[in-house]
């Protein structure tokens, strides 16, 4: 890229022609961007689908614009391949982009915006501007089919440079791997024996088996080996089929003191007892007055 023929004095054309010079000298596999040669403002990009996705192995295209005063300005992005994810040939909404100026940073470039929008490929889009929810499988065959041909998108010069983008990321990307649904997994494990192991219950409990892959393409999930569990005994108290012995109730041994007390309650219940017998015997014996007067 001839720099002569651009406005050096300019701040955001020296911070581009310095990106530029960064992003040559050290490429990366997961991105590749350039400026047209006509317009270094406007730049085409392709990014790799992240790993452990719907989006893995795929290509997919985009535009990046920058503002007059870049980098203290954010740019704005727009996807060009179909992905599922986010609208095509329109502004995206993402916190590094022209919609959120308020969050961008002039330290910030172009390679890090990049490394962003790929974190944000596979996040929830909550409804955001530009942004799509597809189904798993739908995002896994635009994957597949985005590797078939770089998207067709405005000048020759442009379509010459998305062109050379998509060869050199297709040299780097790896292939789409098999996408395995939840879908697949529970039709497949239906058609499968079911190993039964001893639950703490008593009852058998059914470990399903997943079904064995064929090819190596195939991605599938690592599965333990089945362990039967050691089933739980509960402790019972034991018991003896033997008659025992009746066991008599110990009486209860009363105190010295209730002893005492019991004692003289019943001493002076007899001696009233004993005088109430000895006035009646004496009044019916006609010596009751006598007695009367003597004392």
């Amino acid at each position: 890229m001839a720099e002569e023929k651009y406005n050096l004095k300019n701040p955001a054309v020296k911070r581009i022609l310095q990106e530029v010079k960064e992003m040559q000298s050290n490429p990366s596999d997961d991105f590749m961007s350039l400026p047209l040669e006509e317009n270094i403002f406007e730049w085409q990009f392709a990014i790799r689908g992240p790993s452990d996705s719907e989006f893995e192995g795929g290509i997919y295209h985009g535009r990046i614009q920058l503002p007059a005063d870049y980098p203290f300005q954010p740019p704005s992005f727009m996807l060009l391949t179909p992905n599922g994810r986010f609208e095509t040939q329109t502004k995206i909404c993402l916190s590094i982009s022209n919609h959120h100026p308020e969050h961008w940073q002039p330290s910030w470039s172009v390679r890090t915006a990049l490394v962003a929008l790929i974190a944000f490929m596979p996040t929830n889009p909550n409804g955001a501007l530009g942004s799509l929810d597809y189904k798993k499988e739908e995002r896994h065959a635009l994957a597949i089919k985005s590797r078939e041909a770089a998207p067709k998108f405005g000048t020759p010069e442009r379509q010459k440079l998305i062109d050379e983008i998509h060869e050199y990321m297709l040299s780097k990307a790896p292939p789409v791997p098999r996408l395995i649904s939840q879908e697949g997994h529970s039709t497949n494990q239906e058609n499968e024996p079911q190993v039964s192991s001893p639950s703490s219950d008593g009852a058998s409990a059914a470990v399903e088996v997943p079904p064995n892959l064929e090819g190596g393409s195939q991605i599938a999930e690592e599965v333990p080996p089945v362990v039967n569990p050691i089933p739980v005994v509960r402790q019972l108290p034991a018991t003896d089929s033997r008659p025992q012995p009746l066991q008599r109730p110990t009486p209860n041994v009363p105190k010295q003191a209730d002893d005492r007390l019991f004692t003289f309650a019943a001493i002076g219940l007899t001696i009233a007892i004993v005088v109430l017998l000895l006035k009646k015997f004496m009044k019916s014996s006609g010596h009751g007055p006598v007695f009367m007067d003597e004392s």
